[in-house]
């Protein structure tokens, strides 16, 4: 019998050593497009290429496996979070090779196999595919924990009520741990972390209790702001994008924040986080209105962007 690619895609997963939850259909044709490979290709022409989510790897799905019941646009977070992370924690995949200091959510984020990866694949069904796979299982551990210490070697220490987050390395999470330790206790007083996001984790540091009793609702369809600190003693929410590259509050973004924050008792302060003045003038025009702007070289002022007041709530407490 004739296994179809995306069988055969799911014993070699199997074969590097993927837990069975990383070897259903939808992993298998992640790993073909990460390979490059289709139903008619030859494994040996299996290529390492840096790959998107929503532009090339569902793009590649969609058109060469799911031209009959294509994955839809909101399955990006499940290829992400139950795919592409594992193949990251796993060993087989790198998370922005090509640019290890993207920020979030970064349009140009970005996904390849390793070398060594590509190197035992090529080798299915072929006489050398026992040896390969062998030589991989036996370097696969130290390459990871090469990879590791490599990223660990440049992470960004950030103590949040007296725990220790390690930040991947970057000008956008550089960016983050200022807000925490500069704007915070500037603008937001005794205020409380209840959400913030990394570069590799999006779910870096989530106060679920806290999140749900302000009805927040966190789900991998979120259109979650970079940080929120929560002021309990005036009944203020900060969301807080972080902008080192795109990404500022816009009129679009205010929209979707204010969907998110629709049923939360709390009055809401949308801040955009900019590095610099330089940073903010390129911004500048597409901000909201409404909305507060920090700049991390003068931490000590707030630029505001229209209204009867400085900082505070559009709608809520007072």
């Amino acid at each position: 019998m004739i296994m179809s690619k995306i069988a055969e895609a799911q014993e070699i997963l199997k074969a590097l050593g993927l837990p069975e939850q990383q070897q259903n259909e939808m992993s298998a044709l992640t790993l073909l497009a990460l390979c490059g490979v289709r139903e008619d290709d030859e494994w040996s022409n299996a290529k390492r290429e840096s790959k998107g989510i929503s532009n090339d790897i569902m793009v590649f799905v969609n058109e060469n496996y799911k031209q009959e019941s294509p994955y839809a646009p909101n399955t990006r977070e499940t290829f992400r979070r139950h795919v592409l992370h594992q193949f990251v924690q796993a060993g087989i995949a790198r998370y922005n090779p090509d640019n290890p200091e993207l920020p979030v959510n970064s349009p140009k984020a970005h996904y390849a196999l390793t070398d060594e990866t590509v190197d035992v694949i090529r080798a299915f069904g072929t006489e050398a595919w026992n040896d390969r796979l062998q030589m991989f299982a036996e370097g696969v551990a130290a390459l990871r924990d090469r990879y590791a210490d490599e990223r660990n070697m440049r992470r960004i220490p950030l103590m949040v009520d007296g725990e220790e987050l390690r930040l991947s390395p970057g000008a956008h999470n550089q960016l983050q741990v200022q807000v925490i330790n500069e704007f915070a206790p500037r603008f937001a007083p005794g205020g409380k972390l209840l959400y913030m996001g990394d570069t590799e984790d999006k779910d870096l540091y989530v106060k679920e209790d806290a999140l749900s009793s302000l009805r927040l609702p966190v789900t991998e369809h979120s259109k979650l702001p970079d940080i929120i600190i929560s002021d309990d003693r005036k009944g203020w929410l900060f969301l807080v994008e972080v902008v080192t590259s795109h990404g500022p509050i816009s009129a679009k973004r205010l929209i979707e924040l204010e969907e998110f924050t629709k049923d939360c008792p709390y009055g809401i302060v949308y801040v955009t986080a900019f590095p610099d003045n330089r940073e903010f003038r390129k911004h500048a025009g597409d901000i909201a209105w409404e909305t507060e702007v920090w700049l991390a070289d003068a931490p000590e002022h707030m630029i505001h962007f229209n209204g009867d007041r400085f900082i505070g709530p559009r709608r809520g407490v007072e």
